[in-house]
């Protein structure tokens, strides 16, 4: 995204704002952990459309995510979400998919913030699940740091097919620290390098949001039973298995 399109975004931000702070009761935390300058991937999990609406409100810099690019096709969001920092992706086709993954590249390039989440799309069930290498790929692709952040919340404000949002209910965004790609140079692997960080920032990210994680991606159709016993559950409840085991990187 240009710099006048960061720039759009920080009017848009700042205009919304002080609506969402009356309207939510919205705590942050881990704020120092987002770098004051140059380009960092924020990563996080993803219930609700109001997900890419809270995040830049409660962010100190612009950032810029990707969006499946039917928005631009909705007249309420073909100019709201390119406002508030949506680059379009369409998922029907793999060179529409690299040129946005292009344009995220640019932003970090340019020193900006770009978020992505990693499990592809929306979580329905409110389980956490398997993420894909993207946002590993462009931090190994530009040397960028990533954010991983949990929000506890939004899918209670925004419901499965609710439009609307429901007001003055509590949202959490907890930032986590830095994940650096240099921390895996020593992999000659690549896909086992991009595998590593993922589940790292994977596993920071249920820490952060709470959620039980399902060892599946969203979008691939498992049955029942596999789900079931594939979910790793949040701290505080009883462990089927370690997560250390599934989620934590491998040593080098």
């Amino acid at each position: 995204m240009a710099d006048g399109g960061q720039g759009l975004q920080a009017v848009t931000v700042t205009l919304l704002r002080p609506p969402f702070k009356a309207l939510w009761r919205i705590r942050v935390t881990g704020l120092a952990n987002l770098p004051a300058s140059g380009g960092a991937i924020l990563c996080g999990n993803h219930t609700a459309v109001f997900d890419s609406f809270f995040l830049p409100v409660v962010t100190p810099r612009p950032v810029s995510f990707v969006g499946k690019a039917e928005y631009m096709d909705d007249w309420k969001t073909r100019k709201l979400f390119p406002a508030l920092g949506m680059i379009p992706i369409d998922r029907s086709g793999g060179d529409s998919a690299q040129e946005a993954l292009d344009a995220a590249a640019g932003v970090l390039d340019a020193g900006h913030l770009f978020c992505i989440y990693p499990e592809g799309t929306r979580s329905r069930t409110g389980l956490l699940h398997k993420g894909h290498t993207g946002a590993a790929r462009l931090a190994v692709r530009t040397g960028c740091p990533i954010i991983p952040f949990g929000m506890k919340g939004a899918r209670s404000i925004q419901p499965p097919d609710q439009v609307m949002p429901r007001i003055f209910r509590p949202l959490e965004v907890h930032f986590g620290k830095p994940i650096h790609p240099a921390t895996t140079d020593a992999i000659t692997d690549q896909r086992l390098r991009l595998r590593q960080m993922t589940d790292e920032v994977m596993f920071e990210i249920r820490e952060l949001s709470g959620q039980d994680y399902v060892n599946e991606y969203a979008n691939k159709k498992a049955p029942v039973e596999t789900a079931a016993s594939a979910v790793i559950p949040s701290p505080g409840m009883p462990e089927r298995r370690s997560s250390a085991d599934v989620l934590k990187p491998s040593p080098a």
